[in-house]
């Protein structure tokens, strides 16, 4: 405990009398001060017993003394020492009302004691406290550590609490908590997602107090991690605030939580080479093979139905849109630097990374996060939490692009991001759940969506996807000569084309359709054989108009 008045009046060598503000004796005295000075506020910090003899005050005018006791209460401090015998026999009663008007102790210190033996005595007792405080430190520390090695972050912030008096909390990089203690606490610190997110946008290490005297609760929240972008954050919730030893404890607990949530460089480029490997030997069909690379690190994935994800920014999905429309072959994921920890700021695909790895890890799930080329390939267990995170990541996106579009605002780097997902599959399946993501991708693509299951494909129609630039030139190219025809006001080819079209070729149908005779729509069908050279019994023939009407159809034809 520091060193109060009280004990100062009780230290037996001292000898000090209390001559007023005897109810105010509990306030810790951070130093012992002497100045002479008739206003020494300018050079007080707060905290300090000022010692003084009056050489320069008129201790006896008792406004003069109501305005200087109330400037030394004002500046924090928090009591004054008379010396009698030099100046003054005795404390002259103008300074003592003035101190008990304003409730600041006044000490009388005894002519046989020295100025310089209160100032030893505050010192020496705040040097011991000092010393009791990096004491218990130091055990906190090893209780700390003995907990982090045994129990991991559940047992270290267990025993953080304990030393600080109250709660703590681990969050992960998303901002939702990943532990708590005592076990209540976690409802509280999940009210703090806000302000986790703020720290987050902040460069490690960083450090922020919410909460305080009016709140529930004092919480200090600090960032962990040692690159620009933190990976976790810890909070602190107490009653007051921390004292020296709990301090202590803190910045333990935030260096043995670093050396936990932080993994090295070198050993996370070693698992995603091995998650590299994994998928390289799934693509190229040999599931026995990459079940034994894989072993307890991605071994579970293996084991139940897995979706295949393909990512990719906008950008980079700009540059594959002009790309031939020939298949592609899955390239072999290099392994690259690490996600997790490296400085990716505005890459699109680490938010995505980061929010699968941080669902996958809140379940216990295995998940395989590679960069792929300018891709980004995830394997994740079907209906798991880490598919679900990219789903409801995908959802973000897209809301935001579609707030963009309607305030017609560039969207922000994170909005540019493309994703395709593949059907369930197993590792026998893996190149063609690839090749499902792919075209999932593909689509997403061509529709500006940020999310496209393959399962939409197969279930939806083929129909949008001609809402493409290339299909519209050929649909209109196609047809070009039907519609210079009709604007000539010789007939209306187009129309009855697409009414024969969607009869299936039935005459009398189609012409009741377009209130014609069947012999004028024979003669407009002859016309336009006439016009494309192309003849209408052909089935393919047939088919590529009947696209084609359907891709320019949105244009009012």
């Amino acid at each position: 405990m520091p060193l109060t008045l009280a004990a100062l009046v009780h230290h037996s060598a001292l000898k000090l009398t209390v001559r007023a503000g005897g109810d105010h004796l509990d306030v810790p005295v951070r130093w012992a001060h002497v100045s002479e000075l008739a206003d020494p506020v300018p050079y007080m910090e707060g905290g300090e017993l000022l010692l003084i003899t009056a050489l320069k005050l008129d201790a006896e005018d008792p406004e003069a003394m109501r305005r200087y006791v109330r400037r030394l209460a004002g500046a924090g401090v928090v009591g004054l020492g008379f010396a009698i015998g030099v100046n003054y026999d005795a404390i002259p009663e103008a300074l003592v009302d003035a101190a008990r008007e304003e409730g600041l102790p006044l000490l009388e210190v005894p002519r046989r004691t020295p100025f310089l033996a209160i100032s030893k005595a505050v010192s020496a007792a705040n040097a011991a406290d000092q010393y009791r405080a990096v004491t218990a430190g130091f055990a906190a520390q090893r209780e700390l550590t003995r907990q982090a090695l045994s129990e991991g972050p559940e047992g270290l912030l267990a025993a953080l609490a304990a030393q600080v008096a109250g709660w703590a909390a681990l969050y992960d990089a998303s901002g939702a908590v990943v532990a708590a203690a005592p076990e209540w606490a976690g409802r509280r610190a999940a009210r703090l997602t806000a302000d986790v997110e703020r720290l987050r946008e902040r460069p490690a290490p960083a450090s922020s107090v919410v909460g305080g005297p009016s709140g529930e609760d004092r919480v200090e929240l600090h960032s962990l991690g040692t690159g620009r972008r933190p990976r976790a954050a810890l909070a602190v919730g107490t009653a007051a605030p921390l004292g020296t030893a709990e301090r202590y404890a803190v910045h333990s607990a935030i260096a043995l939580l670093t050396l936990i949530t932080e993994r090295s460089r070198s050993l996370h480029a070693a698992e995603q080479r091995i998650g590299a490997a994994v998928l390289r030997l799934l693509l190229a069909g040999q599931p026995d093979h990459a079940r034994a690379v894989a072993g307890d690190l991605y071994g579970a994935l293996l084991d139940a139905p897995f979706r295949l994800i393909l990512a990719e920014s906008a950008s980079a999905s700009a540059a594959r849109a002009h790309a031939d429309g020939h298949a592609r072959v899955a390239p072999a994921p290099q392994p690259a630097a690490a996600l997790a920890g490296a400085d990716t700021d505005g890459d699109p695909l680490d938010g995505l990374a980061e929010t699968v790895e941080s669902a996958a890890a809140r379940s216990g799930e295995a998940v395989l996060v590679v960069p792929d080329g300018e891709r980004l390939a995830v394997l994740a267990v079907d209906g798991g939490a880490a598919v679900t995170a990219c789903q409801e990541y995908a959802l973000a996106v897209q809301a935001a692009r579609t707030a963009a579009r309607e305030q017609h605002t560039a969207t922000s780097d994170e909005n540019e991001l493309v994703v395709g997902m593949s059907a369930p599959a197993g590792p026998i399946a893996t190149a063609a759940a690839y090749k499902q993501a792919e075209q999932a991708l593909s689509v997403a693509r061509r529709r500006g969506r940020a999310l496209v299951e393959h399962e939409e494909l197969a279930a939806g129609s083929v129909l949008p996807l001609l809402a493409d630039d290339a299909v519209r030139a050929f649909a209109d190219g196609l047809l070009r000569a039907l519609r210079e025809h009709d604007a000539t006001g010789r007939g209306d080819l187009v129309a009855s084309l697409r009414a024969w079209l969607s009869r299936h070729g039935q005459w009398d149908a189609a012409a009741a359709d377009l209130g014609v005779h069947r012999h004028t729509l024979r003669y407009r069908m002859r016309r336009v054989e006439e016009i494309l050279g192309r003849s209408l019994d052909d089935p393919d023939v047939r088919m590529e108009l009947w696209l084609a009407l359907k891709a320019t159809s949105a244009a009012g034809d």
